[in-house]
């Protein structure tokens, strides 16, 4: 284990350095010398539980549904890659995206229109659970000009979450 030196100019020990008249009293610093704690007086942090299989039962899925949103939202703008979601989507719903950014990028190219980071607010997702292993949602997205429905479709497919299903309105 290193040493550490801390800088401290707050506690000067010894006199104060003499000083001739019609000169300034001397600015300089001082370091003092501070050895580490033991190994023994240092508290550790108990050791994680073990985690198994990431259980998508019990797991809330809206954290994921929101960020889905906001990110299908921006790839959509052209502000984000379509690459960025590849592991959270189906091939599927991967090329319908990619079908859908192509579209909004000749639609921009045509008029004329930039490429802006949109002002979202996304709201609360409302999930239901049509069945075991799938989780259906509606995720409100307001914007200053209007506000959209993104429908998402999860699927717990080898132990996590996936969306086979997204659909903005």
């Amino acid at each position: 284990m290193s040493t550490t030196i801390e800088y401290d100019v707050r506690n000067r020990r010894g006199p104060a350095p003499a000083t001739v008249p019609g000169e300034q009293a001397s600015t300089q610093r001082r370091w003092r010398h501070v050895e580490p704690p033991s190994r023994d007086s240092v508290a550790r942090p108990a050791s994680p539980p073990a985690v198994g299989p990431f259980d998508t039962a019990s797991a809330d899925p809206a954290p994921l549904l929101i960020n889905l949103t906001r990110c299908v939202v921006e790839i959509l703008a052209g502000v984000r890659s379509l690459d960025q979601l590849t592991r959270w989507v189906t091939d599927e719903v991967y090329s319908n995206l990619i079908r859908r950014v192509t579209i909004a990028a000749r639609s921009r190219a045509i008029t004329g229109g930039e490429v802006r980071r949109p002002r979202l607010t996304v709201g609360v997702p409302i999930v239901t659970r049509p069945c075991e292993g799938v989780v259906e949602a509606v995720v409100m997205v307001h914007q200053p000009t209007r506000s959209r429905a993104v429908a998402i479709r999860l699927e717990d497919l080898a132990g996590r979450w996936r969306a086979s299903a997204i659909s903005v309105l």
